[in-house]
């Protein structure tokens, strides 16, 4: 089933799920239903899945939507326009987090960043060092734990954007960078079990060149905003994904990805190992909150296009994830002047 969260400006937030050129407009259904977040809780109490719980639910009166007046909306738009696909009423609860080094072509990419010998051991990087470790154990036999990927905390649910939102380029930054990839999506249950609502189209904006200068930026690399969406998808088997990624400024193409490859056929860890290696850690059990984690990216655009300018668009698609995730890129106007901090 694929999901999605809109905003209609006459009735407020709502969810729905795709239905060929429309959006069955669930909220119409049942007016509790303004987040995938409460749809998800209702049908786990009831001990059904998402799709279980929608299965046995009439919507033959629901409200339709024509979903390409969605798709081509931009926030604020009088026509509505789509949201991220999860998130949590109470931002604070929300926890967008990543892990990197986990693809088989994810070397490459790196490789343009940091110097790396792959004859001498003395010699390799922290990042070829951890790649080759996620090639030898991040694949264990079911019921074993693997190595341990690189991970990476981005932000809480203040920092989401949706389907053709900005991406900003903080006054701080020398530009953006795009990491197309694909998400998890999950909520704590009652009783503190992570549970998987699907996967969704993710661009994990980050700072290139920060990153560039030293490995030990990677953390502030990592803390800017980043894009989900349009679809929370329920079904998809994340075993080969492929996809691709797209930039285009003033109707001409600065770059484009060719083939990217994304699921586990193409990782050097499973999907289990990466969920593991995540919610092992006891503070991210916590009932009720909500989790979304970047799986990783296999090629970037840096440093092959040009430095990113307001104005320039990027679009990213998967197979089997429904509709690409587009988004816009804007520079927020350099200012040299210090954050203050007041006594309190």
């Amino acid at each position: 089933m694929r999901l999605i969260q809109f905003q209609l400006r006459e009735k407020g937030r709502r969810i729905g799920y795709i239905d060929g050129g429309h959006v069955i407009d669930l909220t119409s259904v049942n007016a509790e239903w303004t987040q995938i977040y409460n749809l998800f809780l209702e049908a786990r109490r009831s001990g059904k899945t998402i799709d279980a719980h929608l299965a046995a639910t009439p919507t033959e009166t629901a409200d339709r939507v024509l979903y390409d007046q969605l798709l081509t909306a931009r926030p604020g738009d009088d026509s509505g326009w789509i949201l991220p696909p999860l998130d949590h009423p109470d931002p604070a609860h929300c926890t967008v987090s990543g892990t990197g080094l986990t693809h088989l072509g994810s070397m490459e990419a790196r490789d343009q960043m940091h110097t790396i010998d792959d004859t001498d051991e003395a010699t390799k990087t922290d990042s070829q060092k951890m790649f080759e470790m996620g090639l030898r154990d991040g694949k264990p036999t079911p019921g074993q734990r693997g190595i341990q990927p690189e991970w990476f905390y981005k932000g809480n649910g203040t920092i989401l954007r949706g389907h053709n939102d900005f991406l900003d380029i903080p006054d701080f930054s020398e530009d953006g960078g795009e990491e197309p990839e694909i998400v998890g999506c999950y909520v704590i249950d009652d009783d503190g079990i992570p549970c998987r609502l699907g996967f969704t189209i993710g661009n994990e904006w980050a700072d290139h060149p920060m990153e560039r200068v030293n490995y030990l930026w990677l953390a502030l690399s990592k803390m800017r905003v980043c894009a989900v969406g349009p679809e929370l998808v329920t079904d998809e088997s994340f075993t080969d994904v492929r996809g691709s990624c797209r930039i285009v400024r003033e109707s001409e193409e600065i770059y484009h990805s060719g083939d990217l490859l994304t699921g586990e056929a193409h990782m050097s860890h499973t999907l289990a190992n990466l969920e593991d290696h995540h919610f092992k850690y006891p503070h991210f059990r916590i009932p009720g909150d909500v989790h979304l984690h970047y799986f990783g990216t296999m090629k970037l655009s840096f440093p092959n296009r040009p430095t990113y300018e307001t104005g320039d668009e990027i679009k990213i698609q998967f197979d089997g994830m429904g509709a690409p995730l587009v988004n816009h890129v804007r520079q927020i106007p350099v200012s040299k002047t210090p954050v203050g901090v007041e006594k309190g």
